[in-house]
């Protein structure tokens, strides 16, 4: 019956081991779904271990009971040189786990004269086991306790019984199966088993004798009688194992929490604002989170930081940012639970100004003055100055408008420079022009011949102004007062005849001046006919062979001697004009006689 009991024992551990197999087997499967930075299952910890193996049972114990004839008697365990040592082990982690362990150690058979020896013991343990994974050997020791099913050196009968042990081993480490097979090159434990076999008799309830008198010893055994000793047994035990190690699953750090950092934007000017968030993935809600910022002018709280660039010269900047968890004021102690990241960003340098420049008027006269105005642009609005500068003349202006002074400049074209800085230093600059005339100075006037008149018509009267005149001197007059600043000059001519005296002149006889005496009369004229004020018409004569007068128009600002030369003034007070007068009709009769004929 025992025997039967721990088959099934045995069976039913082995179906736990099938199921616990195959559950593992599906955890390849499992970890091929988690995060590639977990560890291959070949350099990282098993989260199973399967040991079967030989095992070789040295107890050291005996068994004190009654005998058949109820004498006290003491059986010594014997040594049980092949067995068998099964365990399933479960690691939470890579150092520590939970083990199930069996042994099987059946009875002995003694070849020699002792026979048969009952002494096999059947354990059923479990506790925890701690492992130092090596990357060949790898150390453990565990501590069990359970049960154990041992049977008695003398033909005692299976009994349950409490047992503990304790011990060490080594597993060796190979390439095959993926790394998923070891060695056990060696299990040692001790094992404390207690067992109670009773006080013996006979195991189907018969009585043990014969009823009868007599001593004990000559009393007979009852002949349907199963005799089994009884007595206790208090086995130290030095179980020695090796076998095979069947690895399977793996124990991976967990997956490494992330961070990635993005600046924005990430290009621009020095003063503009910068934003750098902090991204992390992998983060346990249940665990505490702190980020961490460094870098030029970069100051965060938790996921956001801001960078100020004011200070900043032009170039490439990087923002580190890091996060770690763990519980509070214990984070970031495990190297999965630290993650670090960089962000850049670009300063731009500033863009310098543009400028333009226009002058208003263009062209000026000398002494005038033109309004300069300069137009400057900052593509980022920087704060702008303004200044002139004129290559002749003078500028002055510090804002948008200049006022350009030609004084002292000589006339063509001035040039004029407009600069404009902001308030990094950077500028530019336009040009434009302004032409400065020449001044204008008026023609120098001249003296304009008019008509002129004769005085051949009348031989009686040769200086007198006729009738055929008039049309000429009331041209000369409309002249004058065309232009009111101007004045005339009346030249009076005379032939070479009548520069000489006649042969029959009288001795004393003073010789006519016939060119001056037409001058005065003619300018007479135009100042009694006319109305024209005497001192605008001057006399003078000249040397025209002729008896005429030529007249002249002297505008202001122009010179008679200068343009017509020859010519002599007539002195007015000697020379003295004489009064038009009509001559006198002939008497009728002799006009009416004449006509008669």
């Amino acid at each position: 019956m025992y025997s039967r009991i721990t088959k099934s024992m045995f069976r039913v551990f082995a179906l736990l081991c099938v199921v616990f197999v195959s559950v593992t087997l599906a955890a390849p499967a499992q970890d091929a779904a988690k995060p590639a930075a977990k560890a291959a299952v070949s350099d990282s910890p098993s989260r199973w271990d399967i040991f079967a193996g030989y095992s070789y049972l040295w107890p050291k114990g005996t068994v004190t009971g009654t005998d058949i004839e109820g004498m006290s008697s003491t059986t010594t365990y014997k040594t049980n040189r092949v067995g068998s040592t099964e365990s399933l082990s479960y690691y939470f982690n890579k150092n520590l786990g939970w083990q199930i362990d069996s042994g099987q150690h059946d009875r002995y058979y003694d070849s020699g004269a002792n026979g048969v020896s009952n002494s096999g013991v059947l354990s059923i343990q479990t506790g925890p086991v701690w492992r130092f994974p090596g990357e060949v050997i790898s150390p453990f020791i565990h501590g069990m306790a359970g049960f154990a099913q041992v049977q008695g050196p003398d033909h005692q009968g299976y009994k349950w019984g409490p047992t503990v042990s304790a011990g060490f081993g080594f597993d060796y480490k190979t390439s095959l199966m993926g790394g998923r097979l070891s060695i056990r090159l060696l299990q040692a434990d001790y094992e404390y088993i207690h067992s109670n076999f009773g006080f013996g008799g006979c195991t189907n309830g018969t009585p043990l004798f014969v009823h009868g008198g007599g001593h004990a010893m000559a009393r007979p055994m009852a002949p349907d009688c199963v005799y089994e000793p009884g007595g206790r047994a208090n086995i130290e035990a030095m179980r020695l194992s090796a076998g095979l190690v069947f690895r399977l699953g793996s124990i991976a750090p967990p997956a490494p929490i992330t961070i990635a950092c993005s600046a924005s934007p990430s290009s621009v000017f020095p003063g503009d604002p910068v934003a750098v968030t902090a991204t992390a993935g992998g983060l346990d809600p249940k665990l505490n989170a702190i980020y961490s910022w460094g870098g030029t002018g970069v100051t965060g709280t938790g996921a956001n930081a801001s960078v100020a660039t004011a200070a900043l010269a032009p170039g490439t900047y990087t923002v580190t940012c890091g996060v770690k968890e763990g519980k509070p004021g214990k984070e970031g102690l495990k190297p999965w639970e630290v993650a670090n990241g960089t962000a850049t960003f670009t300063v731009k340098a500033f863009e310098p100004p543009t400028a333009s420049c226009s002058a208003n008027p263009s062209t000026i006269k000398p002494g005038e003055t033109s309004t300069v105005t300069a137009t400057g642009m900052s593509p980022q609005n920087r704060p702008l100055t303004y200044s002139y500068s004129a290559a002749s003349g003078s500028i002055s202006g510090t804002g948008t408008t200049a006022v350009f002074s030609s004084t002292g400049a000589p006339t063509g074209t001035a040039a004029i420079t407009c600069s404009v800085s902001d308030d990094k230093g950077q500028t530019a600059t336009a040009n434009t022009s302004v032409t400065i005339t020449a001044p204008y100075v008026a023609p120098i006037p001249h003296t304009q011949a008019l008509c002129s008149i004769t005085f051949s018509n009348d031989k009686k009267r040769p200086t007198r102004v006729d009738n055929e005149a008039k049309a000429c001197l009331d041209e000369v007059a409309l002249d004058l007062q065309k232009q009111s600043d101007a004045k005339a000059v009346v030249v009076g001519d005379s032939t070479a005849a009548e520069k000489v005296l006649p042969k029959h002149a009288k001795k004393h006889a003073k010789l006519e001046d016939f060119a001056g005496e037409r001058a005065v009369n003619t300018k007479e004229y135009l100042v009694t006919e006319k109305g024209i004020d005497a001192s605008r018409i001057s006399v003078a004569t000249g040397t025209t062979d002729g008896q005429k007068v030529e007249d002249y128009l002297v505008p202001s600002g122009a010179t008679f001697s200068s343009d017509v030369a020859g010519t002599t003034p007539v002195d007015e007070t000697v020379v003295k004009p004489v009064v038009r007068k009509p001559l006198a009709e002939r008497h009728p009769a002799k006009k009416a006689k004449k006509a008669a004929k």
